[in-house]
């Protein structure tokens, strides 16, 4: 039997009279008219005179949500967990591994989405004093979604189009129409340049993470969505903006001043003697330069000079297990200055890696490694910038400026905090590291 069921109301009714009837679900077939069939629908059972059975009130308002979604076959899902629910499985629908409750609640999940995207990427255009959107749903949902825009715009005249139905609001009720094609949309006007201030305003450079930004933001609405045109040129900026607010944050404070003509490392360690760039070096406590042989194929940077302690016993340990002399290892750090020794101890001015970052740089190119290890996320931002992301990409080689090769790997403290010690999966990453890394330096520059 061939039943039409152009939307909610006309599956709920006829679905009420085949259940009364006991019509099972393999002797029906719906037809929601989206595509065109060799049969013509059938006649419904009599009206029931008998009581319909007892429908979870869940199931109602899981339907109502399932019919926007665009399947076709959507209606006969439907029939079929109905049949069961009032056939001796009135718990069906807390069964979430059945392959029919699945599909259900995964078609809710779709529909619900496509409501929310609906709600935040519809934007207006004014035609004359009507404000017109037009919009491309994955699913039927104009009628589900269409109450928020009454809400919240209940002032203003204005009508949504999507390719499958329309809706206007004239102020006194919501009436809808006929879908409309993407050529109809109005053209852009005004409204197009406070979409792309306001994105712009809102825009994080130092936050960016393309594939969740796609996931919000889905590619195939960003045709309808005008700040969507200044992306490209708002990622391109990304870096300079960054570098911008580290810089505003760090302060004006850099031991670019204090640099000297000569930058070998006797040189530069001399010169660093004076430096106040931070507020809390100067002759009585200078910067703390690194340590090694001039010549070292391998550097490691720190994000700070500590006293000795459990972290370095680890990382010597770590060094012989990857196979390095550690005689043969130049070790330095980000920020030249110790940290405080206690939370107790006074508060000093400090303005972190951006002030000693010229003597970082200045000591790499002295030095030309083959491969510098950065010890931690802070040392990886110090050498590779500040849009590396740590936990993407450590233990992946990386150019980076003068420095031939780049590893981030863990800082040993951090491989001490780890609550499964020394013998962690952080502590095997590090060694790890350490060995690519003496491999890369003996392989010679590429």
């Amino acid at each position: 039997m061939i039943v039409a069921a152009p939307d909610f109301a006309a599956w709920r009714a006829a679905a009420r009279a085949l259940l009364v009837a006991a019509v099972p679900p393999a002797d029906v077939l719906f037809d929601d008219g989206t595509a065109p069939g060799l049969f013509a629908a059938g006649e419904l059972p009599p009206a029931p005179t008998a009581a319909a059975p007892e429908v979870p009130r869940a199931f109602v308002a899981l339907a109502e949500a399932v019919a926007c979604h665009r399947e076709a076959q959507r209606w006969d899902r439907l029939y079929r967990v109905l049949w069961r629910l009032t056939r001796g499985e009135p718990h069906l629908l807390a069964l979430a591994t059945d392959d029919e409750v699945s599909w259900l609640l995964r078609a809710e999940k779709s529909v619900r989405r496509d409501v929310h995207k609906m709600h935040a990427f519809v934007r207006f255009r004014a035609v004359g004093g009507h404000f017109v959107a037009w919009h491309r749903p994955d699913h039927r949902i104009v009628r589900r979604a269409a109450p928020f825009f009454r809400r919240r715009f209940p002032e203003m005249r204005w009508s949504i189009l999507t390719p499958d139905e329309s809706v206007t609001w004239d102020g006194v009720g919501l009436h809808f129409g006929p879908g409309v094609p993407a050529g109809a949309a109005p053209p852009p006007d005004v409204l197009e340049d406070m979409w792309k201030t306001y994105y712009r305003a809102t825009f994080n450079p130092a936050r960016i993470k393309l594939t969740a930004m796609k996931k919000e933001l889905p590619v195939r609405h960003w045709a309808t969505l005008p700040e969507a045109a200044i992306i490209p040129d708002l990622l391109s900026e990304a870096g300079d903006r960054v570098a911008a607010m580290v810089a505003h944050a760090e302060g004006a404070g850099s031991a670019a001043a204090f640099m000297p003509a000569a930058r070998d490392l006797d040189s530069l360690r001399a010169a660093a003697r004076s430096c106040t760039a931070c507020g809390r070096c100067g002759p009585g406590a200078p910067p703390a330069f690194g340590v090694g042989p001039g010549g070292a194929r391998v550097v490691l940077v720190g994000d700070h000079p500590r006293a000795s302690g459990a972290a370095d016993d680890l990382l010597a340990g770590a060094l012989a297990e990857a196979g390095f002399d550690p005689a043969a290892v130049y070790r330095t750090h980000a920020v030249k200055r110790a940290p405080r020794p206690s939370p107790a101890a006074p508060r000093e001015p400090h303005r972190g890696a951006g002030a000693c970052r010229p003597w970082l740089t200045a000591e790499l190119a002295a030095l030309a490694p083959a491969v510098v290890v950065c010890l931690g996320p802070h040392a990886a931002r110090a050498v590779l910038g500040p849009l590396f992301r740590f936990a993407e990409r450590r233990g992946e080689p990386v150019a980076a400026g003068p420095v031939a090769r780049a590893i981030a790997t863990h800082h040993p403290s951090a491989v001490l905090r780890d609550p499964a010690g020394t013998g962690s999966e952080m502590g095997a990453e590090l060694v790890r590291h350490l060995a690519l890394a003496r491999r890369l330096a003996a392989r010679g520059p590429e």
